[in-house]
C-alpha cells in the first residue's frame, strides 16, 4: 500500500504552508505522489509568476519589498548627497542597480523550473514541514550558485554604464577594509546580484502562499486537491 504523506502529525500543525486545522480525513486521501506533485505545481507556478513580476520595468524599482538600496552606511551617505548637489547621480546609480536586477531575473526561469521538476518526495516533505523559509531555502540551495553566474554579467553590463558605479566600488572597498561595510557588499555588481536573488526568492514565497490560500482559484485539480485538503 502506498504510504500517506499527511497521516502524521505534520498535517496537524503549522508547517511551511501555514496554519491550518486538523484535516486527517481529507489528508489521508492524499498520497505521497499527489502531495509531491501538488508542491511541485505550487512552486513552479510561484516561480514563473515571480519572474514575470520582477523581470519587467519597475519590477524591482517600484516594489518597496524588493527595491535594492545602497548598502549600509553608503545609503546614509546618499541621503546626505541631496545637500551637496549629488542626489541626481545617486538616484541614477540606484535606478541602474534596480534596472540591472530587472534585466537579469528572466534568466532565472529555466533553472527555477528545472529545480522544481527534479524535486523529490523528501524535498516535498522538507518544504511542507520546514517553516516559512523552506521555499526560499529549497530554491536558494538548488539555484543560487548557478544563477549568480548567470546574473553577474548582465548586472555588470547594466551598471558599468553609470559613472558612479566605479566610484562605488572604490569607496565600498575602503569601507569594507575599515569594517564599515560587509565584504559581500563591497562590489556593486555582486551586491546587486545577491539582492536580485534575495528579492526573487522572497516573491516566489509570496506567490506560493497566494496559491496555498486560494488553491481553487488556480484552476488546477492537483493544487485544489492537495491544498484544499489542508484548509
Amino acid at each position: 500500500m502506498q504510504r500517506r504523506l499527511f497521516t502524521t502529525g505534520l498535517v496537524a500543525c503549522a508547517g511551511a504552508f501555514g496554519s491550518f486545522a486538523c484535516a486527517d480525513a481529507d489528508a489521508a486521501a492524499i498520497s505521497d505522489a499527489d502531495a509531491a506533485n501538488g508542491v511541485k505545481a505550487a512552486l513552479e507556478r510561484g516561480a514563473i509568476a515571480a519572474v514575470a513580476l520582477l523581470g519587467r520595468p519597475g519590477g524591482f524599482l517600484d516594489n518597496p519589498k524588493v527595491r535594492i538600496p545602497l548598502p549600509g552606511f553608503l545609503d546614509d551617505l546618499a541621503k546626505i548627497a541631496r545637500f551637496t548637489g549629488q542626489q541626481a547621480r545617486v538616484d541614477e546609480l540606484v535606478t541602474a542597480m534596480n534596472r540591472a536586477a530587472e534585466a537579469a531575473v528572466p534568466q532565472a526561469r529555466a533553472l527555477l523550473v528545472s529545480a522544481v521538476k527534479t524535486m523529490t518526495v523528501q524535498d516535498g516533505r522538507r518544504i511542507l514541514g520546514g517553516g516559512d523559509t523552506s521555499v526560499t531555502e529549497f530554491f536558494a540551495g538548488r539555484t543560487r550558485a548557478p544563477l549568480t553566474e548567470r546574473f553577474l554579467p548582465i548586472v555588470t553590463r547594466a551598471t558599468e554604464k553609470v559613472a558612479l558605479a566605479a566610484k562605488y566600488n572604490a569607496l565600498a572597498g575602503k569601507a569594507a577594509s575599515a569594517g564599515l561595510l560587509k565584504t559581500d557588499d563591497a562590489n556593486l555588481q555582486r551586491y546587486v546580484t545577491g539582492k536580485s536573488l534575495d528579492g526573487l526568492y522572497l516573491v516566489i514565497g509570496e506567490e506560493e502562499r497566494k496559491i496555498r490560500q486560494d488553491p481553487l482559484g488556480t484552476g488546477s485539480a492537483i493544487l485544489a486537491k492537495v491544498f484544499g485538503a489542508l484548509k
